[in-house]
């Protein structure tokens, strides 16, 4: 299973929700943002080299405390070095050998997210309920159904009140999709300041159940998908 993670607008909480996917279902996390990449840099080769064809994909996963991730280099030299038309091969190549990928794809709607999108199985979609991530949540969820690639859910962080409530659940009736609701909560942003899934910082907390239940969702999805192409 391959899951793209998207949203237009950067900042809303895309890598974090990533991060704690990647937790949730023993993914490889794959840091598919070449050129302001946000997850934990790694101590060997990355996804520049893979994408240049200096190292093999295998070779450039490693892991940060319970998470396995395949990080991203910060050079621009990198960035242009990369061939983006080998993503879909080498996504696929860490899937046969992990069985599951979450890939954090960058912010806007730029050729590298729809390979990213396309090469995924399932997307989910990152917003928070406010106006300009909503409508770029609006446009990335356009480009995933251009893609054929089905939403399995979308996530709406940081929320504070009824009204965002409403907001995320208005959302889920416009799209068609199932809504997955993070609150605001301290415990999270301190999880996610050192690279902790917040099923490891503090079980207990609501985001820690959300993710848990995103994950099972996306794990059902997934089973749908196999059912229905061994129909065909």
């Amino acid at each position: 299973m391959i899951v793209a993670v998207s949203g237009g607008k950067g900042g809303v909480g895309k890598s974090t929700t990533a991060w704690n996917l990647g937790r949730e279902l023993d993914a490889v996390v794959v840091d598919a943002d070449l050129s302001t990449a946000d997850l934990p840099p790694g101590s060997g080769p990355d996804l520049h080299d893979v994408l240049a064809g200096r190292v093999e994909p295998v070779d450039a996963v490693e892991t940060v405390g319970e998470v396995p991730i395949l990080p991203c280099g910060r050079t621009l030299s990198g960035a242009r070095a990369a061939e983006l038309d080998r993503f879909g091969d080498i996504i696929e190549r860490v899937e046969r050998k992990w069985g599951r990928v979450v890939v954090d794809c960058p912010a806007g709607l730029a050729r590298d997210v729809g390979v990213e999108l396309r090469t995924a199985d399932l997307a989910v979609l990152v917003t928070t309920p406010h106006k300009p991530a909503l409508v770029d949540a609006y446009r990335t969820h356009d480009l995933a159904d251009d893609l054929d690639t089905p939403v399995a859910s979308v996530v709406v962080n940081r929320i504070e009140s009824d009204r965002d409530r409403e907001i995320a659940d208005r959302l889920g009736r416009e799209l068609g999709v199932d809504i997955t609701t993070i609150e605001s909560q301290s415990a999270l942003a301190e999880a996610q300041a050192g690279w902790v899934p917040i099923r490891d910082y503090e079980p207990e907390a609501s985001a820690a159940t959300a993710y848990e239940s995103l994950a099972d969702r996306l794990e059902r999805a997934d089973e749908r998908l196999s059912d229905r192409a061994e129909s065909l």
